[in-house]
């Protein structure tokens, strides 16, 4: 056979030549000298014969493969080489690839020289048909096909279930498709290790599940607690860090002091005790007689009640001002609704006339000492019962144009929704049914939101409420008494103040500081041991935060920026009069209270409170103990 020969079928050998399964393997020398004598071999050596199936070594092959029922009787050298090796070696895994083709081929050569001593020792069966032969062992009735040899005669192998696992002649690598499979099922093990691997590594199972996203995160502010734990600051430690921020120029004349609330002692002070202008800063004084005295839960009620007349009806104010005339424009959070009032009183039945009883108020509507150019400045309205929006044209512009007659405008606003020619003032009838009624937020949010915004109205309705729960009369006067009569139940000495209204929008309120740092202190204190603490508390939340809310929001920053989130502190502006008054936290996690307030001339907007800034934030940096 030539040395490049390849494997084929049985059926695709020509019939004269002798099968591949007879013809013994031989060296190019010896098929050379046979090519040489053609007679001398052809003598010596008997017909080509085509074994049977039961003459293939029968000892050595399973019965159940020489059923000539079966198409798969007929088995190629390979597979007999590895039927043999199963049977009569062990598997050696570890031997090499190149040893085991060499020993493969080794048996192979034994084989076939075995097989051609036995054929030439047998007797030639006479009158073999080797096409019927092979049609017995391939089981079919066609004759045996005759495909064309390639240019380098070699006969591809076709017509098995499965490709030969190696090639008779050495020259050629064997090829195994069991070699393959077990290479591919190793890519695929390996893959998906890696998979597991990178899985397990980057998040785990849930890495590569989809989520849902998450729900937006609810801020809800809050005031964190802070305890007297931390250093004790010292009197010197604080003047040494105020005498520079206390001695600018711009403040003018400067009053003040600072309290340690949880010892009580007095940390810094200059001139506390001299009256002066406090401005807005007045606030925390109403503010806290208000917590001290009314219920934190009570609201303000606005109702409408049946009229003498058929279909007349009468608004009876009650204190609240910050009822919304168009919903979603206010800035009082909370506000009940006009549109809800109207809703209430329509459904009891047709409104022909519409009257409001202011009498809940007596006295003047504007405080002493005001000015008219006020209300057109957006600082403040008249003082009545019965309003919309504290006065405000536009509703959402917390410093715009207010109205000179705020109940008016109210009570028109109301005629016209629930379908009646304007309003008019009246009395509200004594026992008359009630049609409708409104509600306020409660009295400590409304505190709040009057300390945030530094809102005049809402504070002068407040100082109104004090002085009816405290039996005084509700106006400017009634509701100062009211004021000064519940801080002084309190404790809280007043000696030396003298103010007219409850908002501090008059220029001749006079109070020292050091009535703004007692009130404080007491709201301050790291124990509610003190009753008044417990109810004042909520003072401090209502505070501005420095560069966060209120009036401090557009504030604190260039050199007073490390007081920013940390000053919690009410403002006061008045033409010539600045004050800022309040708590805050220095760096070893104290509680300090303070109160500045300066008579200056110089531009309140770009010097003056820049300046009382950075005094409170040099609090803030006091390592002072």
């Amino acid at each position: 056979m030539p040395p490049n020969a390849k494997t084929a079928r049985v059926d695709q050998l020509p019939n004269p030549d002798q099968s591949w399964f007879d013809r013994p393997v031989r060296s190019d020398r010896q098929g050379q000298e046979q090519r040489q004598q053609p007679q001398r071999a052809e003598a010596q050596r008997p017909e080509p014969q085509r074994p049977e199936p039961q003459r293939l070594e029968p000892q050595r092959l399973e019965p159940q493969r020489l059923e000539p029922q079966r198409p798969e009787s007929t088995m190629r050298v390979d597979q007999l080489q590895r039927h043999d090796q199963r049977r009569h070696e062990p598997p050696r895994p570890d031997q090499s690839r190149q040893d085991q083709h060499r020993h493969d081929q080794q048996r192979h050569d034994q084989q076939r020289h075995d097989q051609q001593r036995q054929e030439q020792q047998r007797p030639t069966p006479p009158q073999r048909q080797e096409p019927q032969r092979q049609e017995t062992q391939r089981q079919d009735s066609h004759p045996p096909r005759q495909e064309p040899k390639p240019a380098h005669h070699d006969l591809p192998v076709t017509g098995y279930d499965e490709e030969p696992e190696y090639r008779l002649t050495t020259d050629e690598p064997k090829k195994s498709r069991k070699l393959l499979v077990a290479l591919s099922l190793l890519v695929v093990a390996a893959l998906a290790g890696a998979t597991i691997y990178a899985v397990n590594e980057f998040g785990g199972s849930q890495a590569v599940e989809t989520r849902p996203p998450a729900a937006p995160v609810n801020v809800q502010p809050l005031v964190k607690a802070v305890t007297a734990g931390g250093p004790t600051p010292s009197p010197a430690g604080v003047r040494q860090v105020l005498a520079g921020p206390a001695g600018n120029p711009h403040l003018g004349t400067l009053t003040g002091s600072v309290i340690d609330p949880a010892s009580g002692a007095v940390l810094w002070q200059q001139g506390d005790t001299m009256a002066t202008t406090p401005a807005s800063s007045l606030k925390i004084l109403t503010a806290a007689a208000a917590l001290l005295s009314l219920e934190k839960t009570d609201r303000l009620s606005t109702k409408v009640v049946q009229g003498a007349e058929p279909g007349s009806v009468v608004i009876v104010g009650g204190g609240d001002p910050t009822i919304s005339g168009v919903p979603g424009r206010s800035v009082y959070p909370g506000a009940a609704t006009l549109d809800d009032l109207v809703n209430q009183v329509k459904a009891k039945g047709p409104v022909t006339k519409v009257q409001f009883d202011l009498s809940r108020y007596v006295g003047e509507a504007l405080g002493p000492q005001w000015e008219s150019a006020d209300i057109a400045g957006g600082s403040v309205a008249p003082i009545v019962p019965f309003m919309l929006d504290g006065g405000r044209v536009d509703q959402a512009n917390m410093n715009g144009v207010r109205t000179g007659s705020p109940a008016q405008a109210a009570a028109d606003a109301f005629a016209q929704r629930i379908g009646a020619p304007g309003a008019t003032p009246g009395a509200a009838p004594q026992g008359g049914q009630v049609l409708g009624e409104i509600k306020s937020a409660p009295i400590e949010q409304l505190v709040d939101n009057m300390m945030q915004i530094s809102d005049n109205v809402l504070t002068e309705a407040i100082a109104r409420e004090v002085a009816i729960k405290t039996g005084n009369e509700p106006s400017f006067a009634g509701g100062v008494k009211a004021v000064r009569d519940v801080l002084t139940r309190n404790g809280f000495d007043l000696s030396g103040t003298n103010f007219v209204d409850g908002s501090g929008l008059s220029a001749t309120n006079k109070i020292p500081a050091k009535v703004l740092t007692d009130v404080l202190t007491v709201a301050a204190k790291p124990t509610l041991d003190d009753s008044r603490t417990a109810k004042l508390r909520s003072l401090l939340t209502a505070l501005p935060v420095a560069g966060g809310s209120g009036t401090l929001e557009g504030r604190y920053g260039g050199d007073a920026a490390q007081g920013k989130g940390w000053v919690r502190a009410k403002t006061g502006t008045l033409t010539g009069v600045n004050a800022l008054a309040g708590v805050v936290v220095d760096v070893d996690g104290r509680v300090l209270v303070f109160a500045f307030m300066s008579a200056s001339d110089r531009n309140p907007e770009t010097e003056v409170r820049p300046a009382l800034d950075v005094l409170a934030a040099a609090l803030r940096g006091c390592g002072c103990s």
